[in-house]
């Protein structure tokens, strides 16, 4: 399966995504992935193939710039660090993607769901915070702090939150907090903590990568699956 290009624009900057379409009859829904800091892995991109072979239409969606360099994981991170920096950038890059996905021909906009893997993770999250009419996020070890936390009554994405236990980069306090976040704003959420788990256990690529990230294949496979059973819910298909 290939990969078509597609860019989004935000504030003047282009943003470079992909595209993958299933060779089977399409069931309609669509999938924003967001991937990690230092851009998309193979695992990543197995992920986005996995999905369009069910009959999605899924998009790659990268918040960096062209100007960022992606082929080493230093000048990724300059790129992430920046985002980092300017939050409210962040989830307007973000909203751009949505808007920019929302109108591509054959996309039901009553139909979107949006994916996102540490980096990503938080993407996801933020995209839902802004109240935008996606059907469902899942975020996967992803980054749990906010600069505006959800409002009461703007969450219309059910959300799925899988965090491990053991994250330093995502820490108990914070898993917490966006809990709380979360009761407070009336979502439909989900929480599932992995006692054991680490950061980006859903990553063989990155397994190791640096100190308390790790792989966990047990983790993966029962996020993954619980991912699937959610985007058959909200935007149609059958479950992994």
């Amino acid at each position: 399966m290939g990969f078509e290009a597609t860019q989004c624009h935000h504030e003047g900057t282009a943003m470079n995504g992909r595209l993958a379409r299933g060779v089977d009859l399409p069931n309609g829904g669509t999938i924003l992935m967001f991937p990690g800091a230092t851009g998309p892995s193979p695992s990543f991109d197995a992920a986005m193939e996995e999905l369009a072979d069910a009959g999605y239409l899924v998009v790659h969606a990268n918040v960096y710039g062209e100007e960022v360099d992606m082929t080493s994981s230093q000048t990724a991170g300059q790129g992430f660090a920046a985002l980092m920096a300017e939050p409210a950038r962040l989830r307007g890059r973000v909203l751009a993607w949505f808007e920019h996905v929302r109108e591509l021909d054959g996309v039901d906009p009553h139909r979107m769901a949006a994916l996102g893997y540490c980096f990503g993770g938080k993407c996801v999250l933020e995209l839902a915070r802004s109240g935008a009419a996606v059907r469902a996020v899942s975020s996967f070890h992803g980054l749990l702090t906010t600069h505006a936390p959800a409002q009461p009554g703007i969450v219309s994405a059910r959300v799925a939150v899988w965090t491990g236990g053991d994250d330093p980069y995502a820490p108990r306090p914070d898993a917490d907090a966006l809990q709380a976040e979360m009761d407070a704003a009336g979502a439909d959420y989900q929480f599932t903590l992995f006692a054991k788990a680490r950061h980006a256990f859903m990553d063989p690529d990155h397994d190791g990568f640096a100190p308390g990230i790790v792989y966990d294949r047990t983790a993966h496979r029962i996020a993954w699956a619980g991912t699937r059973a959610l985007l058959s819910e909200t935007i149609g298909g059958q479950p992994g």
